[in-house]
């Protein structure tokens, strides 16, 4: 067995400290993501049935349905309209108190999606048990506020849940037989009872507080007019893979309680704004060179139109220099809706810009006039940004493509020379080396992926029976499924009806992965996960020339079989 050096210090530090802080965020978005759905729903039902929806009393476009829109919307009066069995509150109005109907809006943003991010949070730290007694305690924080506790239930939910799991271990194996449910049912429903008690006096007007001095901030920043400073921080986090945390962590709970007031929210579009990776791939469709070239074309209809934002972040990646065009792009976005008021009704998942209009129609037709400018203009100023940092540097760009294979040769040449001998990683590198070309761009072929695992596990071994492939991203929900679609028909064209090509987020990868495929900046996440698991890295799940590189890897199995 040959053992392969390890990583030096600093290189490790940083590498780790970066999947630290992706891991964090996509904790913080693996709460959103999955009820994104019922966010969609909820602003749906609430473009279409408030007072000043398309189908409300003071619709823009003259549509009221009475008295449906005063049932599902909420407020109409119950003794007028006569509708039987709907829930009611007491209301006032210009002759005194009346019974209202609740309706549809404010239960769904008071109670399900809190209770919905707190049950996944707490699922994802404890599976069931902790997510049940995640949303009893998250209740607490609710009915102890007087606004959406969205903030609260991403933090109580994840909370109750590890408060179960330390109680458990507690009594873990020594509970006698034929008392186990007892025990389990009996000590979570004691101790949700607490934390609802605790959550209703202590943690809501807590986080109360915590959501009136972000809620200022924001409103801070607009009247100063220097929201667009955020793009600062959200574009290049964004290219690290943080774009989920970033929107859904942090903007999407900030801007249901804006748009709960207001009707929209220009937070709802900070970060999933099209417009830059727009502007991005459009430059280096025009200015590119190489691989970068050929597939940025495809790669603006899956961004733009498809939503996912992943696809344009190693373009820039490749170019860090480029960040400086998503951060004016972002700016100039931001800019434009904050001084000419456009926002979203409700959160735009996808960001595509299909999606991006459909939540910005609710708030009338000049609100996403003001939208589609601010997104025309984010991918005006990157694009032409872009293009002037690429055309730069476009000389250099293409004699870098020619001297990079002689360039990578020379590396492990010298780190043989230092090492004082060869190894079977160093020559699966230079082997990967040597048909880079074949590959396209500077990305090194499968067995250069390999040797990098043999390196991260101390050791090289002979690649696993590969019966089951997984495409792995931040999410699990974007551009992993595009990737195992695209892969999964390559290997049924060829025959391969026994070979599984799923998608999952990497927090769920379980080590029954033979195979897993990932973007190069979450290669490092993916492999701390499945460390037993072959790796893939690559850098456009939409056509990478490594999927024809597995294919003959099946192919070359099936064959010695």
């Amino acid at each position: 067995m040959t053992t392969a050096s390890p990583t030096t210090g600093t290189t490790g530090g940083v590498n780790r400290a970066r999947v630290g802080v992706q891991r964090f965020g996509t904790f913080l978005s693996g709460m959103i993501m999955p009820n994104i759905a019922a966010f969609i729903a909820w602003g749906f039902i609430t473009m279409l049935f408030i007072t000043k929806g398309f189908f409300g009393a003071e619709s823009p476009f003259g549509w009221h349905w009475y008295p449906v829109a005063e049932i599902i919307g909420g407020g109409g009066n119950a003794e007028t309209i006569g509708w039987q069995g709907a829930m009611t509150a007491l209301a006032s109005g210009d002759n005194g108190n009346f019974a209202a109907y609740v309706g549809l809006v404010g239960p769904m943003v008071t109670y399900l999606l809190p209770l919905l991010i707190a049950n996944t949070g707490g699922r994802m730290v404890y599976g069931a048990r902790g997510g049940v007694v995640a949303t009893i305690a998250t209740m607490g924080v609710i009915v102890g506020t007087d606004i959406p506790m969205f903030l609260g239930a991403m933090i109580m939910g994840p909370l109750a849940a590890w408060v179960t799991k330390q109680m458990d271990r507690l009594w873990d194996g020594k509970i006698k037989p034929g008392f186990e449910m007892l025990v389990n049912n009996f000590s979570a429903g004691i101790l949700g009872m607490i934390l609802a008690i605790v959550g209703f006096f202590v943690f809501g007007p807590v986080m109360l507080g915590v959501s009136t001095v972000l809620g200022s901030v924001v409103d801070w920043l607009v009247s100063l007019n220097l929201l667009p400073l955020l793009s600062i921080i959200v574009e290049p986090a964004k290219v690290l893979f943080l774009n989920n945390a970033i929107n859904h962590g942090v903007f999407t709970p900030l801007g249901i309680e804006q748009a709960t007031e207001t009707g929209k929210s220009i937070l709802f579009l900070i970060e999933a704004n099209p417009g830059p990776g727009l502007g991005l791939l459009l430059a280096f469709t025009f200015f590119g060179v190489g691989a970068a070239r050929a597939s940025a074309p495809g790669a603006i209809i899956i961004q733009f139109f498809g939503g996912i934002h992943e696809i344009y972040f190693p373009y820039a990646l490749s170019k860090p220099m480029t960040i400086l065009a998503l951060i004016a792009g972002g700016a100039t976005g931001v800019t434009t809706n904050m001084l000419l008021g456009g926002g979203l009704a409700f959160p735009a998942a996808p960001g595509s810009i299909i999606a991006v209009s459909a939540a910005a129609i609710g708030p009338g037709v000049g609100n996403l006039l003001v939208v589609l400018l601010s997104v025309a203009l984010a991918a005006l100023v990157t694009f032409l940004i872009a293009g002037v940092i690429l055309r730069a540097s476009r000389k250099r760009d293409l004699a870098a493509d020619a001297e990079a294979s002689a360039s990578f040769e020379a590396a492990i040449a010298q780190t043989e020379a230092n090492k004082g001998k060869s190894s079977e990683a160093l020559s699966n590198l230079r082997a990967g080396a040597a048909a880079n070309a074949a590959v396209g761009g500077d990305q090194a072929p499968t067995r250069a992926d390999f040797a990098a695992d043999a390196i991260a596990a101390g050791a090289t071994r002979a690649p696993a029976h590969i019966s089951t492939i997984v495409f792995a991203c931040d999410a699990g929900m974007g551009s992993s499924a595009m990737g195992a679609s695209v892969l999964r028909n390559k290997i049924k064209k060829a025959g391969f009806d026994d070979i599984s090509v799923t998608n999952k987020a990497i927090a769920n990868l379980d080590g029954t992965e033979d195979l897993v495929i990932t973007q190069q900046q979450l290669t490092d996440r993916a492999r701390g996960r499945t460390p037993d698991a072959m790796h893939v890295s690559v850098d456009n799940f939409m056509n990478s020339p490594k999927y024809d590189e597995v294919v003959n890897l099946v192919r070359e199995q099936h064959e010695k079989n």
